[in-house]
């Protein structure tokens, strides 16, 4: 069987923002492809352009040089209304600090993504993958009711609600201790690659990267393998 081709492609990549005036590179000539169905981690200090570079895959950002193809398509040379429509039928994010809307139940977060594309069947899939992160029970209850793993646990499952190829994951157990944030690694892991998807993960975290079948480092604006 032939090996599964580059789900993301990046070609001469790099990003320079301007702080006080002055130009400041974060990523500089970056060219990788990653595989479809791959655990990726990409360790790096804070401020080393981890974040930086998921927001760039995910079409959050553009670059100031360079493009990046996922999944055939080149994001950066679509518009801003065809970037959004892209990541809706093919991407889910996991943020560190959770990004629940407030005003929002459990449930209603998690088929947001769902009602967005106009999906029949948004409230038995949501609560489907509410029953996977267990906590079905907590449907109705708003995320200011719900300690960090469990908001974690809750930006999963809205993040993996659309079926996406890809999901990237930003410093997704960061915020919480050792033990539940091995259990939300678990989890990560386990509905992404039951699913077949693609899975990056940025963090500081050697018990992440000792689960992934591929680890880069983003260092001096490069991004090398480990």
């Amino acid at each position: 069987m032939d090996a599964p081709g580059p789900l993301i492609e990046l070609e001469g990549v790099s990003k320079v923002y301007a702080e006080a005036g002055q130009p400041h590179a974060v990523l500089q000539d970056v060219t990788l492809a990653l595989p479809e169905g791959a655990v990726v981690a990409i360790l790096g200090r804070s401020g080393s352009g981890k974040s930086t570079l998921l927001n760039l895959i995910a079409g959050l950002d553009a670059p100031t040089a360079g493009d990046i193809r996922v999944a055939g398509r080149t994001i950066n040379r679509l518009s801003e209304r065809e970037r959004t429509l892209f990541r809706r039928a093919n991407i889910g994010f996991v943020y560190q600090f959770f990004n629940l809307i407030p005003t929002l139940t459990v449930l209603e977060n998690v088929r947001l993504p769902l009602d967005l594309i106009g999906r029949d069947d948004a409230g038995a899939v949501a609560l489907g993958l509410l029953e996977k992160v267990d906590l079905a029970d907590r449907r109705d209850t708003f995320p200011d009711r719900l300690s960090g793993g469990e908001q974690q646990r809750v930006a999963i499952a809205r993040a993996l609600a659309g079926g996406p190829r890809l999901v990237l994951a930003d410093e997704p157990t960061g915020n919480l201790d050792a033990d539940i944030g091995g259990r939300v690694l678990d989890l990560l892991l386990g509905l992404t690659c039951d699913r077949g998807g693609t899975l990056i993960i940025a963090t500081h975290s050697r018990a992440v990267a000792a689960a992934a079948d591929c680890v880069l480092r983003v260092e001096g604006h490069r991004v090398v393998p480990v």
